[in-house]
């Protein structure tokens, strides 16, 4: 068992993702600072916490349905690839564009191997 296809990293990420999506919801300043730099329209930010739940949910079920963990990271690596877009669109600094970089190539290496289904 690889860090990657640990039930243990999908729980961890599990975790964040739902943090994530409740300070995305209180639009705390630094998640707003960075949805204005990259010129995320106003009118699509309360999907952001939807679609952080549903990977967060996603993830969560690493155990009971890894088909729908490994669904769930190749779609957060979807929403990286735009992400990281967002960033190189509006020439951002580098430093803001790395966590979104290496959440991308830490979702594509899990759903390329998939999650440890023998816990």
């Amino acid at each position: 068992m690889s860090p990657l296809t640990s039930p243990k990293t999908y729980a961890g990420l599990a975790a964040f993702h739902a943090v994530d999506a409740v300070l995305c919801a209180l639009q705390v300043p630094p998640i707003k600072k960075a949805l204005d730099t990259v010129e995320c329209p106003e009118n699509i930010r309360p999907v952001f916490p939807v679609v952080k739940v549903a990977a967060a949910v996603g993830l969560a079920s690493v155990t009971r349905f890894p088909g729908l963990a490994r669904l769930t990271t190749a779609m957060l690596t979807l929403y990286f690839i735009l992400a990281v877009g967002a960033h190189v669109r509006v020439r951002d600094k580098v430093a803001n564009t790395i966590p979104a970089a290496t959440f991308l190539a830490v979702f594509a290496a899990m759903t390329v191997k998939g999650p440890d289904t023998d816990a």
